[in-house]
């Protein structure tokens, strides 16, 4: 004990002598050192599936490091994977999974990086992959509850990674209100403390989103109905979670604690929290789902103890306590080890200093063996946390991992001592000016290397002495700091790094500048609305520096509004509102400081003012008609009051009393500002003008009528417009236009573009369209129209272009060709028709293609054609959708206007084989015990040769849970196989697809049942125990609650008479029924026929007890059995096996068999999948009752003999 106290008194007092020895240093790179990790992925490494995997692992060193890796222990050999690269000068791993599952390189890896002088290890970098797997399919039963109970709807949610983020939503993807009522746990599950009638709904869904791949998968809806059959009690609070009086929790140190206290009652409990043990950390505690939840942040120690959460309403409060206990991952005490350069010959050490809860357990290696196996070195001494050298030499540089562990995580640091001999360098740049303001604290850089490590010694310009003392001071990193900078201290500073090996020097210059100061500060305003508001700032600042100016308003940006003018020394608000009142602040920066003031500003209301009254302009007046010419003349006005809104502008209209009276016609308008207009004037026409004033309120009343103004007729002043060309019948052209006044008539010219020759002319009187007759089919024409009057034609006119009528093209695309470009889809090209030929626009080509049969010698099917229409000049196109393995042909057509021209020749072309469409049938058509004999049609749709067929099939239990998958591989001529060895009385899952050489097409599914070991029967004992149920009057039963795979004995007693049964028959378990045609089967119409001779027999029988009057004793009433049952034996009572047609539930996601039919979903269990009624059940006495009939269905033999007899 003593020797132990010694021994860390000595380690101590080392320590501390080697303090100043020690200091952490970065070596420059370009000098010898070991290897030092720089970027590593994280720990627990979460990567997504879809993307590439990049495991990071990066270093520095001199010479370079290698790098290699560890994948769960053992050596991950790179070379070997070429999907998996290291990037250069790089340890990062790229792993390539286009071809390949990410789940394949899950697992943890450790990067190792060594050069001459060491080697450095990444901590274990946990590789997997996000997932995000679906909810497991579910049939949620509708939930019905009273008005007022308490209620919880589960969640649970896939387990994903990373653990998903749960919440709750209706069918419109809007969140479901919560409140103190209704909330969601921790665990994601929906909380009613009590519910109410609203609470009814069927959108109760349950979303978990998984943030890694941003993959939202979203639970069944529940339905909840909420029944009002009489009013619930109320009640005193109790915890729905957590259970019990008291619970414990262990969280991590640093983590964020949670816990929740979810109460129900009547009225709903209010919850709150408390620390027994002590206070709640204030500013690291929330409350969460309205109280129910109390979070942590940062946990600590002083966190433990217990906590208490208490439900309360009107009629009383329960608590629960929890008990905290907070557990410590490893962490540094005082940062992780340091890397340690020394000299030959110097002394320092390695500390390790980690606490944990509980305390963790600390292992040092080097260059990544342990410690205790590597080279003995009498230098070096391991103390627990730390390592101390002594007198180290040349040689001793090495990489030394501290690994610091409990049973809640662990902490690896690399640290590498590294012996060198080194004459001081100065690292900080030569000649830097640092600038401060005055009275403000300088600091003056020298960082610096050198082993030994250099001693630093700053001067100031003449070096008379070194700067030591008040106001000066140099810290152990060399940097010299200066306490109230005033203006002497202005100047150049030299700084001097010096060791046994050499002396380094470097020089820097300080400036000290005057601080900035706001002379003149905004001042408190009192403003009116409407008025104007200036806050002055004026500022003070060194000459040298650069000012900025900024304005907050209630410490934001100023709002973005034309109103609020920024001066370089005053802010201006025009116009001030209520929302301009605040608190206005002025900041003054500059590069190295900045001052501030503030001001408020308050909006009071305006002095009252008459309210304007705002209307319509009063109607101008006093029309007058000067300066009278031919085709002009000059209005003027006098405008009426404008009612405190300026007129905007006045509008001239005219009504021509000669042609059109009675209608206003708007001819111009004029500025607000002018009372005269200069009006232009058609030929011919009677005017009479007014005038109408526009302000902002709208127009005002027409002024009245001008006198009359009478132009004289003369020539037509323009043509008409929209002059066109274009053909009816391919031997016309069609010259319309639109008609530009009454009183004209019009001259029709056109001649043919290209041709020489005169314009042919025709006058047009009273029409606005000409027919050109015996016109070239689809030639070029220029066209002109001119008005013309009594008094003249008009101007000449310009020349329009048409063309005359289009006919059907002469000629088809030539050089079609067709080039199969997949088994459904083909190119086709052609040469475009020359335009001589077109005789028309040119509208596009036609493509018609049809499937003239199959390739394969069984098809021989037909297709009516296709076509497919390209729009313009194209000369190429695909044709979609074709059958793979078939012969199509196709031909192409040119069309215009008119319509199409004649087809290119027939061009045959054959598709590439597919994969073949699923077999057309698969059908069980003999089972046995252990073997089954499948028969199948080849598919439909061969789409190529047919090269052989793959049969999958598994075994299924009655969870639907899958077996072994077992694969055998058919030949193509084959169609039916025998399956041996197979399970007795076992549910099989078939898959079967056809192949072609490109591959296998979609499957045909069936599934079938192994019938019964009659062997494995077990006899019937005479100590077995009846069950018996009672049935008053009816004839039939249905039996309930049967397990699949046991066998069952029934009979049917009179009453009173126990030891003689009437009936007994075994239930065996179900088989999938054959799928086969039962109607053509020899015993099925044999049956068919003792069934209608029994029924005849039965009638004559009934008729003449009927007319005897008598009626069965209860002795002789026997059992009208079913010809499908087996004769009783006596000394059992048993029956041969009873087997039903009914078809088994397919696995879910199965397919639909061929023949299109759907399979119940109802277990093959139960007896009451046998009848129609679901109430019969036994009783306690172990008799039957209910009802046992057939189905509404088709009935199999077995239904129907059961129809026909009934026990009695």
């Amino acid at each position: 004990q003593l020797m132990m106290e010694e021994r860390r008194t000595v380690t101590a007092l080392l320590l501390l002598v080697l303090g100043h020895l020690t200091t952490a240093l970065e070596v420059p790179l370009d000098l010898s050192q070991p290897p030092t990790i720089t970027h590593q992925s994280p720990k627990d490494y979460i990567i997504d599936p879809r993307e590439n995997i990049i495991i990071h692992c990066e270093a520095k060193g001199k010479p370079h490091p290698s790098f290699s890796w560890t994948r769960d222990g053992t050596h991950f050999d790179i070379d070997h994977l070429s999907n998996v690269n290291m990037k250069q000068r790089s340890g990062t791993l790229v792993v390539d999974i286009r071809n390949d599952k990410a789940e394949h390189y899950e697992g943890t890896y450790q990067c190792t990086a060594r050069n001459d002088h060491g080697t450095a290890l990444s901590h274990n970098i946990v590789v997997r992959q996000s997932r995000s797997p679906l909810w497991s399919k579910e049939k949620i039963k509708p939930i019905v509850v009273q008005e007022g109970v308490p209620l919880v709807l589960p969640c649970r949610p896939p387990a994903g990674l990373p653990p998903p983020i749960i919440f709750w939503m209706d069918n419109n993807f809007q969140r479901l209100p919560q409140s103190r009522r209704v909330s969601q746990s921790l665990n994601g599950d929906l909380y009613f403390s009590n519910v109410l009638r609203a609470d009814s709904r069927n959108d109760y869904i349950c979303y978990a989103r998984f943030p890694h791949t941003q993959t939202i998968q979203q639970k069944q809806p529940i339905t909840v109905k909420v029944l009002n059959q009489e009013p619930t009690d109320e009640r005193r609070p109790t915890f729905l979670t957590p259970s019990g009086q008291s619970s414990s929790k262990v969280v991590l140190r640093g983590q964020v604690l949670e816990m929740e206290c979810i109460a129900e009652g009547l009225p709903t409990p209010e919850i709150s929290w408390t620390k027994v043990s002590g206070e709640l950390p204030a500013e690291r505690t929330s409350y969460l789902h309205y109280q129910k939840t109390l979070r942590i942040v940062n946990v600590s120690e002083a966190d433990a103890g217990e906590y208490r959460c208490i439900a309360r309403n009107e009629l009383g409060s329960v608590h629960q306590t929890i008990h905290v206990a907070v557990k410590a991952a490893p962490y540094w005490i005082s940062g992780s080890p340091k890397n340690l350069i020394l000299a030959p010959g110097e002394n320092g050490a390695l500390t390790c200093r980690a606490s944990g809860t509980p305390k963790p357990a600390i292992s040092w290696a080097m260059n990544g063996v342990p410690i205790e196996n590597s080279p003995n070195d009498l230098s070096r001494r391991v103390d627990d946390d730390t390592i101390i050298f002594t007198n180290v030499q040349t040689g001793s540089s090495a990489v030394y991992q501290c690994n610091v562990s409990n049973e809640y995580g662990y902490l690896l640091s690399n640290a590498f001592v590294n012996v060198l001999s080194e004459p001081p360098r100065v690292l900080t740049p030569a000649h830097h000016v640092y600038q401060v303001i005055k009275n403000h604290q300088a600091l003056l850089d020298c960082s610096s290397f050198g082993s030994p490590i250099p001693e630093i010694t700053w001067f100031k310009d003449s070096r008379a002495s070194t700067l030591d003392g008040e106001p000066y001071k140099i810290h152990d990193n060399g940097t010299l700091e200066i306490h109230g900078s005033q203006t002497r201290h202005n100047g150049k500073y030299t700084c001097v790094a010096k060791n046994m090996l050499g002396i380094s020097e470097n020089h820097v210059y300080l400036e000290v500048k005057e601080p900035t100061r706001i002379l003149k500060q905004p001042e408190y305003k009192v403003v009116q609305r409407g008025r104007d508001a200036v806050f002055e700032c004026k500022v003070k600042h060194d000459p040298t520096l650069i000012p900025t100016m900024t304005w907050l308003k209630d410490d934001d940006e100023l709002p973005d509004d034309e109103r609020l003018v920024v001066d370089s020394d005053s802010l201006t608000i025009t116009d001030v509102t209520d929302s301009d009142a605040g608190v206005y602040t002025c900041i003054m920066n500059t590069t190295l400081d900045q001052d501030s003031a503030s001001a408020e500003l308050t909006v009071v209301e305006a002095t009252p003012t008459p309210p304007v009254v705002y209307e319509l302009p009063d109607a101008p007046t006093d029309l007058e008609l000067t300066e009278q010419k031919k085709r002009s003349v000059q209005l003027t006005w006098t405008p009426g009051d404008e009612h405190n809104s300026p007129i905007e502008k006045f509008i001239i209209q005219y009504e021509d009393s000669l042609h059109h009276k009675g209608h206003w016609h708007n001819l111009t308008q004029v500025s607000g500002m002018k009372t005269t207009a200069h009006l232009k004037l058609s030929p011919f026409t009677h005017y009479t003008f007014r005038v109408l004033a526009l302000n902002g309120v709208g127009l005002s009343r027409p002024s009245l009528p001008s006198r009359m103004y009478k132009t004289d007729p003369a020539a037509p002043d323009v043509n008409p417009a929209d002059v066109h060309g274009f053909g009816t019948e391919h031997d016309n052209l069609v010259i319309s236009w639109k008609s530009n006044g009454p009183g004209l008539y019009y001259r029709v010219m056109w001649r043919q573009k290209g041709v020489e020759s005169d314009w042919t002319a025709v006058p047009v009187r009273n029409a606005s369209k000409f027919v050109v007759s015996g016109t070239p089919t689809f030639a070029p024409y220029e066209l002109k129209v001119q008005a013309l009057n009594d008094h003249g034609a008009g101007p000449e006119p310009d020349v329009a272009h048409g063309y005359s009528g289009e006919d059907l093209p002469l000629a088809a695309p030539d050089n079609v060709q067709v080039q199969v470009i997949s088994s459904t889809q083909a190119a086709v090209h052609w040469d475009a028709v020359p335009a001589k030929l077109l005789r028309g626009h040119l509208k596009g080509y036609k493509v018609y293609y049809w499937k003239e049969r199959g390739l394969h010698k069984h098809n021989h099917h037909h297709e009516e054609k296709q076509i497919l229409t390209f729009g313009g000049n194209h000369t190429h196109g695909k044709l979609p959708g074709l059958h793979p393995f078939s012969l199509y042909s196709c031909h192409v057509r040119v069309f215009n206007g008119k319509g199409e021209g004649p087809p290119s020749p027939i061009q045959p072309f054959e598709t590439d084989e597919g994969v073949p469409g699923a077999p057309s049938s698969l059908v069980i058509t003999d089972s046995n015990v252990d073997s089954l004999t499948l028969e199948w049609s080849p598919p439909h749709d061969r789409n190529g040769h047919i090269t052989g067929y793959t049969l999958k099939y598994h075994p299924v239990n009655n969870t639907h849970a899958l077996g072994p998958l077992e694969e055998l591989a058919l030949p193509s001529n084959e169609t039916s196989v025998v399956l041996v060895n197979l399970k007795y009385s076992t549910r099989y899952k078939f898959y079967l697809n056809a192949k072609t050489k490109i591959g296998a097409g979609p499957p045909i599914s069936q599934e079938a049942v192994t019938i019964m070991d009659e062997g494995k029967t077990a006899t019937l004992e005479e100590s077995a125990n009846w069950h018996k149920e009672l049935v008053n009057g009816s004839d039939n039963f249905v039996v309930k609650g049967l397990k699949a795979g046991v066998s069952y004995w029934v009979r049917l007693v009179a009453s009173g008479q126990s030891d003689l049964p009437l009936a007994c028959f075994t239930l065996s378990p179900a088989v999938a029924s054959r799928q086969v045609d039962i109607a053509t089967q020899g015993w099925f119409i044999g049956l068919m026929c003792a069934i209608a001779l029994l029924i005849l027999i039965l009638l004559i029988i009934c008729f003449i007890q009927r007319n005897k009057g008598g009626k069965y004793p209860g002795e002789e009433r026997g059992c009208h059995t079913d010809p499908e049952f087996q004769p009783m034996k006596e000394e059992d009572c048993t029956f041969g096996e009873y087997s039903d047609n009914e078809d088994h539930k397919p696995l879910k996601g199965s397919r639909t068999p061929s023949n299109g039919t759907v399979k119940r979903e109802d277990s093959d269990d139960s007896l009451v999948d046998y009848g129609e009624g679901g109430d019969g059940q036994f009783n306690e006495d172990g008799s039957f009752i209910g009802q046992y009939s057939g189905k509404s269905e088709a009935p199999s033999p077995v239904n129907a003999m059961n129809s026909l007899n009934s026990f009695v």
